[in-house]
């Protein structure tokens, strides 16, 4: 079984977000980097269908040559090659997935199972995934929570309000996942020294023309909290009953 799974570097942005002068981008100097949750979980699962199924796992990126280092991160997690579509630039969901598209042909695999995050986490665009089944004509199912591989087909569960929706698809197919379908490992010593040695097929993309353009980027306004002391101790017990009776949770 050959499984490809796309990831894509994104900054760590755990704390309040600032944008460059131009408003183009995250200002990355003081931030480290890493990919999604969801491409996280994705990957996990590529290894665990791997270690039951056998077979080999390609891991994939579009984006600077400093994106090795989530490609190693995702070989050291059980992965066990990795192609770099080197650009020198942000590229949009229409150019990305005509490049991944044009790399799977290249490598002369057929793979069983593709695998994306279900979103980008910087621009949540839910496109590429989407796009490349489209373009070689395969199955996708979308935000998967719970994945099963058996043989020539899969069996996908996505959630939904109330309950769950299960999809059986014939492999070759598209899934793009959402975080919480497994918990994903933590890489072992020997894993990040065997992720060292392996060679990334690095190659550059043509660029095309993209439909959509970016204008810019803007942060949303933070609302500011209201916060009322009530008391302390015993004494403030009268207001927080009176506040439970305003709220409705005191008749």
């Amino acid at each position: 079984m050959n499984i490809l799974v796309c990831i894509k570097r994104v900054p760590m942005t755990g704390t309040k977000i600032i944008l460059t002068d131009d408003a183009q981008a995250v200002e990355t100097r003081h931030l480290g980097f890493t990919f999604s949750p969801h491409e996280e979980c994705a990957v996990e699962e590529a290894v665990r269908s791997l270690e039951k199924h056998g077979g080999t796992g390609t891991v994939l990126t579009l984006g600077s040559k400093e994106s090795d280092e989530q490609l190693r991160y995702a070989l050291s997690m059980g992965m066990q090659e990795a192609i770099l579509l080197e650009t020198d630039s942000e590229w949009g969901p229409m150019a990305t997935a005509n490049a991944i598209i044009e790399a799977i042909k290249a490598s002369g695999k057929t793979f069983d199972v593709l695998m994306f995050g279900n979103e980008a986490a910087d621009t949540g665009g839910y496109q590429v995934g989407i796009r490349v089944a489209q373009a070689l004509d395969l199955p996708c199912v979308t935000g998967i929570k719970g994945l099963e591989l058996n043989g020539n087909s899969a069996i996908a569960k996505k959630e939904i309000s109330g309950g769950h929706e299960v999809y059986e698809v014939a492999l070759p197919a598209v899934f793009t996942v959402k975080e919480g379908l497994n918990y994903p490992r933590y890489p072992s010593v020997p894993g990040r020294m065997r992720a060292k040695k392996v060679a990334i097929n690095t190659t550059k993309p043509a660029a095309m023309q993209e439909g959509l353009s970016k204008l810019q980027l803007r942060v949303p306004v933070e609302e500011a909290s209201q916060v009322e002391i009530l008391g302390q101790g015993a004494s403030a017990a009268p207001k927080v009953v009176e506040l439970f009776k305003n709220l409705g949770f005191l008749a």
